[in-house]
């Protein structure tokens, strides 16, 4: 079986950015969250998955996506994902998923918002 899938990264505005590329599915599950892993142990405190580039995305390819948002999580990281495909979005909003992972139109949204995180305004 072939992994249809690849992760590449790119450091931005105290962000790193992810572009997810290929097929989020049950035969690619084992290797993209062998790479969400060590994307998220490197320590970035923000981390943008851009998934402009998926193909499709099956419920095990989703369930990645949620473990890699709880894996963040447990490292005191951020994790959101920007660029959904029209067919993921509504899978998404359909499980509920939406609720706990937080999507953006772009990647630049989601490192505006992260950075609004990061710097809060302040208030005299």
């Amino acid at each position: 079986m072939a992994d249809d899938s690849s992760v590449e990264l790119t450091a931005s505005e105290g962000c790193l950015v992810a572009r997810v590329s290929g097929e989020l599915d049950y035969v690619s599950r084992p290797v993209l969250m062998d790479r969400l892993r060590l994307l998220i142990a490197r320590g970035s405190r923000f981390i943008v998955l851009d998934l402009s580039n998926v193909a499709s995305c099956d419920s095990a390819g989703l369930n990645v996506l949620l473990l890699a948002r709880l894996q963040a999580d447990k490292r005191g990281a951020r994790l959101v994902v920007a660029c959904v495909p029209p067919q993921l979005r509504r899978m998404l909003e359909m499980t509920g998923a939406d609720q706990v992972l937080s999507a953006y139109d772009t990647v630049a949204e989601a490192e505006a918002a992260l950075c609004r995180i990061d710097r809060p305004e302040i208030r005299g």
